[in-house]
Protein backbone atom coordinates (compact mmCIF):
# COMPACT_ATOMS: atom_id res chain seq x y z
CA UNK A 1 0.00 0.00 0.00
CA UNK A 2 1.60 3.13 -1.16
CA UNK A 3 1.90 5.65 1.14
CA UNK A 4 0.23 8.66 -0.52
CA UNK A 5 -2.66 7.67 -2.90
CA UNK A 6 -3.77 11.27 -2.92
CA UNK A 7 -2.04 14.18 -1.02
CA UNK A 8 -2.84 17.81 0.01
CA UNK A 9 -3.16 20.52 -2.64
CA UNK A 10 -0.36 22.89 -2.05
CA UNK A 11 0.46 25.84 -4.41
CA UNK A 12 2.89 24.58 -6.86
CA UNK A 13 6.41 26.18 -6.64
CA UNK A 14 8.50 26.53 -9.82
CA UNK A 15 10.56 23.72 -10.65
CA UNK A 16 13.94 24.65 -11.41
CA UNK A 17 15.19 21.44 -13.12
CA UNK A 18 14.70 19.78 -16.32
CA UNK A 19 11.28 17.66 -16.33
CA UNK A 20 10.50 14.75 -18.31
CA UNK A 21 6.63 14.16 -18.45
CA UNK A 22 6.64 10.27 -18.36
CA UNK A 23 9.38 8.66 -20.11
CA UNK A 24 10.44 5.18 -18.68
CA UNK A 25 14.06 5.20 -18.64
CA UNK A 26 17.43 6.07 -17.81
CA UNK A 27 21.04 4.55 -17.86
CA UNK A 28 24.02 5.58 -20.47
CA UNK A 29 23.88 6.60 -24.07
CA UNK A 30 26.39 4.94 -26.31
CA UNK A 31 29.64 6.27 -25.61
CA UNK A 32 28.78 8.00 -22.11
CA UNK A 33 30.94 7.23 -19.22
CA UNK A 34 29.57 5.84 -16.66
CA UNK A 35 31.73 8.01 -14.13
CA UNK A 36 31.30 11.11 -15.44
CA UNK A 37 29.12 13.36 -18.30
CA UNK A 38 25.88 12.24 -19.47
CA UNK A 39 22.04 12.15 -17.60
CA UNK A 40 21.20 10.40 -14.06
CA UNK A 41 17.71 9.73 -14.15
CA UNK A 42 15.61 9.96 -11.62
CA UNK A 43 11.82 8.88 -10.83
CA UNK A 44 10.08 10.60 -8.39
CA UNK A 45 6.68 10.50 -7.16
CA UNK A 46 4.24 13.57 -8.08
CA UNK A 47 4.40 14.23 -4.40
CA UNK A 48 7.72 15.74 -5.20
CA UNK A 49 6.67 18.14 -7.92
CA UNK A 50 3.07 19.47 -6.25
CA UNK A 51 4.83 20.23 -2.31
CA UNK A 52 8.61 20.56 -1.93
CA UNK A 53 9.79 21.69 -5.59
CA UNK A 54 12.32 23.53 -4.08
CA UNK A 55 13.88 20.53 -2.28
CA UNK A 56 14.55 19.10 -5.72
CA UNK A 57 16.10 22.12 -7.12
CA UNK A 58 18.34 22.65 -4.28
CA UNK A 59 19.65 18.68 -4.53
CA UNK A 60 20.26 18.97 -8.06
CA UNK A 61 21.93 22.32 -7.71
CA UNK A 62 24.29 20.71 -4.96
CA UNK A 63 24.58 17.76 -7.03
CA UNK A 64 25.64 19.57 -9.92
CA UNK A 65 28.61 21.18 -8.16
CA UNK A 66 29.47 17.89 -7.30
CA UNK A 67 29.19 16.31 -10.22
CA UNK A 68 29.93 19.11 -12.98
CA UNK A 69 28.72 17.84 -16.52
CA UNK A 70 25.92 15.00 -15.56
CA UNK A 71 22.42 16.20 -16.20
CA UNK A 72 19.56 15.21 -13.58
CA UNK A 73 16.51 14.28 -15.13
CA UNK A 74 14.04 13.86 -12.92
CA UNK A 75 10.46 12.25 -14.29
CA UNK A 76 7.73 12.60 -12.47
CA UNK A 77 5.47 9.71 -11.74
CA UNK A 78 2.09 8.60 -10.78
CA UNK A 79 1.46 6.12 -7.62
CA UNK A 80 -1.43 4.34 -9.43
CA UNK A 81 0.77 3.20 -12.52
CA UNK A 82 4.17 3.47 -11.26
CA UNK A 83 4.85 0.07 -10.62
CA UNK A 84 3.53 -1.31 -13.47
CA UNK A 85 6.19 0.72 -14.97
CA UNK A 86 8.72 -0.26 -13.11
CA UNK A 87 8.02 -3.87 -13.50
CA UNK A 88 8.14 -3.29 -17.41
CA UNK A 89 11.97 -1.29 -17.70
CA UNK A 90 13.17 -3.25 -15.15
CA UNK A 91 12.64 -6.53 -17.57
CA UNK A 92 14.89 -4.68 -20.22
CA UNK A 93 18.26 -2.71 -19.85
CA UNK A 94 17.41 0.89 -19.87
CA UNK A 95 16.54 1.50 -16.59
CA UNK A 96 15.90 4.81 -14.38
CA UNK A 97 19.16 5.39 -12.01
CA UNK A 98 16.96 6.48 -8.57
CA UNK A 99 13.21 5.16 -7.98
CA UNK A 100 11.17 6.41 -5.40
CA UNK A 101 9.43 3.20 -3.70
CA UNK A 102 6.65 3.55 -0.63
CA UNK A 103 7.88 1.80 1.97
CA UNK A 104 5.14 -1.25 1.83
CA UNK A 105 6.18 -1.74 -1.57
CA UNK A 106 9.78 -2.82 -1.50
CA UNK A 107 10.29 -6.18 0.18
CA UNK A 108 9.27 -8.12 -3.18
CA UNK A 109 11.74 -5.96 -5.00
CA UNK A 110 14.50 -6.25 -2.97
CA UNK A 111 14.30 -10.41 -2.97
CA UNK A 112 13.83 -10.42 -6.98
CA UNK A 113 17.25 -8.64 -6.87
CA UNK A 114 15.78 -5.24 -8.45
CA UNK A 115 17.84 -3.24 -6.21
CA UNK A 116 21.73 -2.68 -5.79
CA UNK A 117 23.09 -3.12 -2.22
CA UNK A 118 24.25 0.15 -0.82
CA UNK A 119 26.29 0.98 2.37
CA UNK A 120 24.12 3.30 4.47
CA UNK A 121 27.10 4.15 7.01
CA UNK A 122 27.52 6.71 4.11
CA UNK A 123 24.53 8.17 4.46
CA UNK A 124 23.70 11.22 6.74
CA UNK A 125 22.23 10.01 9.97
CA UNK A 126 21.52 6.41 9.05
CA UNK A 127 21.95 5.23 12.45
CA UNK A 128 18.77 7.52 13.14
CA UNK A 129 16.72 6.29 10.44
CA UNK A 130 13.02 5.58 11.34
CA UNK A 131 12.83 2.15 11.39
CA UNK A 132 9.69 1.68 9.97
CA UNK A 133 11.31 3.09 7.09
CA UNK A 134 14.82 1.28 7.30
CA UNK A 135 13.54 -1.89 8.15
CA UNK A 136 11.63 -1.98 4.70
CA UNK A 137 14.93 -1.09 3.17
CA UNK A 138 17.25 -4.49 4.83
CA UNK A 139 17.06 -7.90 3.74
CA UNK A 140 19.57 -10.85 5.05
CA UNK A 141 21.96 -7.97 6.96
CA UNK A 142 21.89 -5.67 3.64
CA UNK A 143 20.31 -2.65 2.77
CA UNK A 144 18.80 -1.66 -0.49
CA UNK A 145 17.04 1.69 -0.35
CA UNK A 146 17.29 4.58 1.73
CA UNK A 147 14.75 6.17 3.93
CA UNK A 148 13.08 9.47 2.04
CA UNK A 149 10.14 10.60 4.44
CA UNK A 150 7.76 9.80 6.90
CA UNK A 151 3.81 10.34 7.35
CA UNK A 152 1.83 9.27 10.58
CA UNK A 153 -2.06 9.49 11.40
CA UNK A 154 -3.18 10.90 14.08
CA UNK A 155 -6.61 12.22 15.84
CA UNK A 156 -7.74 15.07 14.56
CA UNK A 157 -11.16 16.89 16.32
CA UNK A 158 -13.55 19.95 15.41
CA UNK A 159 -12.22 22.72 17.87
CA UNK A 160 -15.85 24.63 18.03
CA UNK A 161 -17.57 21.10 18.55
CA UNK A 162 -15.49 20.31 21.83
CA UNK A 163 -16.03 24.05 23.13
CA UNK A 164 -19.17 23.79 22.65
CA UNK A 165 -19.23 20.42 24.71
CA UNK A 166 -17.02 21.53 27.09
CA UNK A 167 -14.24 19.64 26.62
CA UNK A 168 -11.00 21.09 27.72
CA UNK A 169 -7.93 20.37 24.90
CA UNK A 170 -7.10 17.21 23.08
CA UNK A 171 -7.72 14.09 24.66
CA UNK A 172 -3.90 13.10 26.26
CA UNK A 173 -5.21 9.24 27.74
CA UNK A 174 -8.09 6.71 26.31
CA UNK A 175 -10.19 7.10 28.96
CA UNK A 176 -10.06 11.21 28.32
CA UNK A 177 -10.75 10.46 24.37
CA UNK A 178 -13.67 7.58 25.02
CA UNK A 179 -14.95 10.54 27.45
CA UNK A 180 -14.86 13.09 24.50
CA UNK A 181 -16.67 10.70 22.37
CA UNK A 182 -19.19 9.85 24.59
CA UNK A 183 -19.85 13.91 25.23
CA UNK A 184 -19.94 14.77 21.69
CA UNK A 185 -22.42 11.20 21.13
CA UNK A 186 -24.38 12.92 23.49
CA UNK A 187 -24.52 16.43 22.24
CA UNK A 188 -25.09 15.96 18.59
CA UNK A 189 -25.85 12.14 18.27
CA UNK A 190 -29.00 12.93 19.88
CA UNK A 191 -30.03 15.79 17.85
CA UNK A 192 -28.98 14.28 14.48
CA UNK A 193 -28.98 10.64 13.68
CA UNK A 194 -25.97 11.06 10.60
CA UNK A 195 -23.51 12.11 13.37
CA UNK A 196 -20.23 9.98 13.85
CA UNK A 197 -18.47 11.19 17.23
CA UNK A 198 -15.67 9.38 15.57
CA UNK A 199 -15.29 8.63 11.89
CA UNK A 200 -14.14 4.84 11.89
CA UNK A 201 -15.27 2.94 8.52
CA UNK A 202 -15.32 -0.71 8.62
CA UNK A 203 -12.72 -1.13 5.30
CA UNK A 204 -9.89 1.51 7.00
CA UNK A 205 -7.26 -1.18 7.99
CA UNK A 206 -4.93 0.34 8.46
CA UNK A 207 -6.71 2.38 11.71
CA UNK A 208 -7.97 -1.09 12.78
CA UNK A 209 -4.02 -2.82 12.80
CA UNK A 210 -3.14 0.13 15.12
CA UNK A 211 -5.65 -1.25 17.37
CA UNK A 212 -3.98 -4.88 16.56
CA UNK A 213 -0.46 -3.42 17.08
CA UNK A 214 -1.29 -1.89 20.61
CA UNK A 215 -2.81 -5.04 21.75
CA UNK A 216 0.66 -6.68 21.22
CA UNK A 217 -0.66 -8.49 17.95
CA UNK A 218 0.92 -8.30 14.38
CA UNK A 219 -0.49 -9.47 10.83
CA UNK A 220 1.96 -11.96 10.26
CA UNK A 221 5.27 -13.69 11.45
CA UNK A 222 8.25 -15.63 10.80
CA UNK A 223 9.04 -18.68 11.58
CA UNK A 224 11.43 -20.91 10.75
CA UNK A 225 12.08 -19.35 7.22
CA UNK A 226 8.38 -19.02 6.31
CA UNK A 227 5.79 -16.46 6.88
CA UNK A 228 2.22 -17.34 8.58
CA UNK A 229 -0.67 -15.10 9.24
CA UNK A 230 -1.65 -14.49 13.17
CA UNK A 231 -4.21 -12.57 13.01
CA UNK A 232 -6.08 -14.94 14.54
CA UNK A 233 -3.71 -15.26 17.94
CA UNK A 234 -5.40 -13.63 21.56
CA UNK A 235 -3.51 -10.31 21.04
CA UNK A 236 -4.68 -9.56 17.93
CA UNK A 237 -8.22 -10.74 18.38
CA UNK A 238 -8.16 -8.43 21.31
CA UNK A 239 -7.06 -5.29 19.79
CA UNK A 240 -9.52 -5.84 16.80
CA UNK A 241 -12.50 -6.40 19.51
CA UNK A 242 -11.71 -3.27 21.12
CA UNK A 243 -11.99 -1.41 17.35
CA UNK A 244 -14.98 -3.03 16.94
CA UNK A 245 -16.63 -1.52 19.90
CA UNK A 246 -15.30 1.93 19.10
CA UNK A 247 -17.18 1.13 15.93
CA UNK A 248 -20.54 -0.11 17.49
CA UNK A 249 -20.20 3.02 19.97
CA UNK A 250 -19.17 5.68 18.07
CA UNK A 251 -19.73 5.39 14.47
CA UNK A 252 -22.68 6.02 12.37
CA UNK A 253 -21.88 5.60 8.28
CA UNK A 254 -21.67 2.72 6.06
CA UNK A 255 -19.21 -0.21 7.71
CA UNK A 256 -18.69 -1.06 3.77
CA UNK A 257 -16.74 1.59 2.68
CA UNK A 258 -12.76 2.37 3.34
CA UNK A 259 -11.34 5.98 3.97
CA UNK A 260 -10.33 7.02 0.86
CA UNK A 261 -13.03 10.32 0.71
CA UNK A 262 -12.54 10.88 4.38
CA UNK A 263 -11.75 14.58 3.91
CA UNK A 264 -14.78 14.63 2.41
CA UNK A 265 -17.15 13.65 4.51
CA UNK A 266 -15.50 15.18 7.05
CA UNK A 267 -16.28 18.56 5.09
CA UNK A 268 -19.75 17.85 5.83
CA UNK A 269 -20.09 18.95 9.21
CA UNK A 270 -21.36 15.75 10.74
CA UNK A 271 -18.04 14.00 12.50
CA UNK A 272 -16.55 15.28 15.90
CA UNK A 273 -13.26 13.11 15.84
CA UNK A 274 -11.52 11.41 13.28
CA UNK A 275 -8.50 9.26 12.71
CA UNK A 276 -6.00 10.24 9.89
CA UNK A 277 -3.31 12.42 7.92
CA UNK A 278 -2.52 15.89 9.32
CA UNK A 279 -3.10 16.93 5.74
CA UNK A 280 -6.65 15.50 5.49
CA UNK A 281 -7.31 18.20 8.15
CA UNK A 282 -6.57 20.87 5.69
CA UNK A 283 -8.61 18.87 2.84
CA UNK A 284 -11.66 19.25 4.97
CA UNK A 285 -11.79 22.92 4.46
CA UNK A 286 -10.87 23.09 0.76
CA UNK A 287 -13.91 22.96 -1.70
CA UNK A 288 -11.69 21.57 -4.36
CA UNK A 289 -11.22 17.97 -2.04
CA UNK A 290 -15.16 18.27 -1.49
CA UNK A 291 -14.49 19.82 1.77
CA UNK A 292 -16.24 23.13 3.53
CA UNK A 293 -13.96 26.44 3.34
CA UNK A 294 -16.40 27.54 6.22
CA UNK A 295 -14.45 24.79 8.40
CA UNK A 296 -11.03 26.54 7.73
CA UNK A 297 -9.33 27.16 10.96
CA UNK A 298 -11.94 24.73 13.11
CA UNK A 299 -9.65 21.62 13.23
CA UNK A 300 -6.79 20.39 15.42
CA UNK A 301 -4.69 17.41 15.79
CA UNK A 302 -3.56 15.52 18.95
CA UNK A 303 -1.62 11.61 18.85
CA UNK A 304 -4.42 9.35 19.32
CA UNK A 305 -3.92 7.47 22.44
CA UNK A 306 -4.71 3.54 22.60
CA UNK A 307 -5.94 1.62 25.17
CA UNK A 308 -2.73 0.13 26.46
CA UNK A 309 -1.52 3.67 27.63
CA UNK A 310 0.63 4.50 25.36
CA UNK A 311 0.35 6.49 22.19
CA UNK A 312 -1.82 3.99 18.88
CA UNK A 313 0.93 3.31 17.02
CA UNK A 314 0.27 4.46 13.28
CA UNK A 315 1.03 3.03 10.28
CA UNK A 316 4.16 4.84 8.81
CA UNK A 317 3.50 5.87 5.33
CA UNK A 318 6.36 7.05 3.32
CA UNK A 319 8.99 6.85 0.48
CA UNK A 320 12.35 5.29 0.31
CA UNK A 321 14.84 5.74 -2.32
CA UNK A 322 16.82 2.38 -3.96
CA UNK A 323 19.24 2.32 -7.46
CA UNK A 324 18.08 -0.67 -9.82
CA UNK A 325 20.52 -3.17 -10.18
CA UNK A 326 20.63 -2.60 -13.62
CA UNK A 327 21.48 0.53 -13.76
CA UNK A 328 24.89 1.81 -15.06
CA UNK A 329 25.64 4.77 -12.76
CA UNK A 330 25.12 3.14 -9.36
CA UNK A 331 27.55 5.56 -7.41
CA UNK A 332 26.35 8.77 -9.51
CA UNK A 333 23.03 7.34 -8.27
CA UNK A 334 24.29 6.91 -4.41
CA UNK A 335 25.62 10.12 -4.23
CA UNK A 336 22.56 11.89 -5.39
CA UNK A 337 20.15 10.05 -3.09
CA UNK A 338 23.17 11.38 -0.44
CA UNK A 339 22.26 14.95 -0.83
CA UNK A 340 19.00 14.27 -1.50
CA UNK A 341 18.16 12.51 2.08
CA UNK A 342 20.78 14.58 4.13
CA UNK A 343 19.85 16.78 6.99
CA UNK A 344 19.82 19.75 5.01
CA UNK A 345 17.13 18.29 2.98
CA UNK A 346 15.31 16.78 5.52
CA UNK A 347 15.28 20.15 7.57
CA UNK A 348 13.34 21.38 4.17
CA UNK A 349 11.12 18.58 3.44
CA UNK A 350 10.43 19.58 7.74
CA UNK A 351 9.59 22.71 6.47
CA UNK A 352 7.03 21.66 3.79
CA UNK A 353 4.59 20.11 6.66
CA UNK A 354 6.18 16.98 6.29
CA UNK A 355 8.04 13.75 8.84
CA UNK A 356 11.95 13.86 8.47
CA UNK A 357 13.38 10.02 7.68
CA UNK A 358 15.37 10.30 11.34
CA UNK A 359 14.25 10.36 14.94
CA UNK A 360 16.55 13.56 15.45
CA UNK A 361 14.83 15.64 13.05
CA UNK A 362 11.39 14.75 14.48
CA UNK A 363 11.95 17.45 17.60
CA UNK A 364 12.51 19.89 14.64
CA UNK A 365 8.59 19.31 13.69
CA UNK A 366 6.81 22.37 15.34
CA UNK A 367 4.88 20.83 18.45
CA UNK A 368 2.07 23.15 17.91
CA UNK A 369 1.57 22.90 14.73
CA UNK A 370 -0.71 19.93 12.90
CA UNK A 371 2.11 17.69 12.40
CA UNK A 372 3.19 17.70 15.87
CA UNK A 373 1.15 14.79 17.01
CA UNK A 374 2.24 12.59 14.38
CA UNK A 375 5.87 13.49 14.92
CA UNK A 376 5.18 12.55 18.25
CA UNK A 377 3.08 9.27 17.10
CA UNK A 378 5.97 8.68 14.34
CA UNK A 379 7.82 6.92 16.93
CA UNK A 380 5.92 3.92 17.47
CA UNK A 381 5.18 3.85 13.87
CA UNK A 382 5.03 0.26 12.13
CA UNK A 383 4.95 -0.97 8.82
CA UNK A 384 3.33 -4.15 6.61
CA UNK A 385 4.97 -7.19 7.19
CA UNK A 386 8.24 -7.71 5.19
CA UNK A 387 7.39 -11.05 3.89
CA UNK A 388 8.02 -11.61 -0.22
CA UNK A 389 4.06 -12.31 -0.98
CA UNK A 390 2.59 -9.59 1.22
CA UNK A 391 2.09 -7.83 -2.07
CA UNK A 392 0.16 -10.67 -3.30
CA UNK A 393 -2.03 -10.29 0.15
CA UNK A 394 -2.76 -6.74 -0.25
CA UNK A 395 -3.93 -7.15 -4.33
CA UNK A 396 -6.20 -10.06 -2.69
CA UNK A 397 -7.83 -7.31 -0.22
CA UNK A 398 -7.44 -9.62 2.32
CA UNK A 399 -7.57 -6.86 5.56
CA UNK A 400 -10.54 -4.32 3.88
CA UNK A 401 -12.51 -8.02 3.10
CA UNK A 402 -12.18 -9.20 6.78
CA UNK A 403 -12.61 -6.01 8.56
CA UNK A 404 -15.83 -5.34 6.59
CA UNK A 405 -16.72 -9.00 7.92
CA UNK A 406 -16.43 -7.85 11.36
CA UNK A 407 -17.69 -4.66 11.06
CA UNK A 408 -20.83 -5.62 9.29
CA UNK A 409 -22.00 -8.57 11.49
CA UNK A 410 -21.36 -11.36 8.57
CA UNK A 411 -18.49 -13.01 10.55
CA UNK A 412 -17.15 -13.14 14.18
CA UNK A 413 -13.93 -11.53 14.82
CA UNK A 414 -12.46 -14.73 15.50
CA UNK A 415 -14.05 -16.58 12.40
CA UNK A 416 -13.01 -13.67 10.11
CA UNK A 417 -9.54 -13.60 11.58
CA UNK A 418 -8.92 -17.32 10.98
CA UNK A 419 -10.37 -17.19 7.32
CA UNK A 420 -7.75 -14.41 6.74
CA UNK A 421 -4.34 -15.93 7.93
CA UNK A 422 -5.98 -19.01 5.42
CA UNK A 423 -6.03 -16.28 2.98
CA UNK A 424 -2.68 -15.02 4.07
CA UNK A 425 -0.89 -18.23 4.48
CA UNK A 426 -1.46 -18.88 0.64
CA UNK A 427 0.22 -16.28 -0.82
CA UNK A 428 2.66 -14.72 1.81
CA UNK A 429 5.65 -16.66 0.94
CA UNK A 430 5.50 -16.08 -2.92
CA UNK A 431 7.99 -14.02 -4.25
Amino acid sequence: MTPRLTRRSMVLGAVLLTVAGCGSGGGDAPGERADGGGTLTVWLMVDARESWPELVASANSRFAKAHPGVKVDVQYQQWTTKNQKLDAVLAGRNVPDVVEMGNSETTNYIVNGAFAPLDPKSFDRSGQWLPALADACRSEGRTYCVPYYAGARVGVYRTDYFKSTGITGAPRTYPELISALDRLKARYGAKDPSFSALYLPGRYWSAAMGFVKDAGGEMAVEKNGRWQGVLSSPKSVAGLSTWKKLMDDYYVGDRAKDNGDQPAVIGQGKVGVFYGNTWEAQAAADAKSGGDPRLKDKFATFAFPGPSGGLLPPFLGGSTLAVPAKSTRQELAADWIRIFTDRESQRQLVAADTLPNNTVQLADVAAGGLNGPAAQAAARGWVTPLAPGWTSVEKSNVLPEMLERIATGKASVEDATREADRRIDAVINER
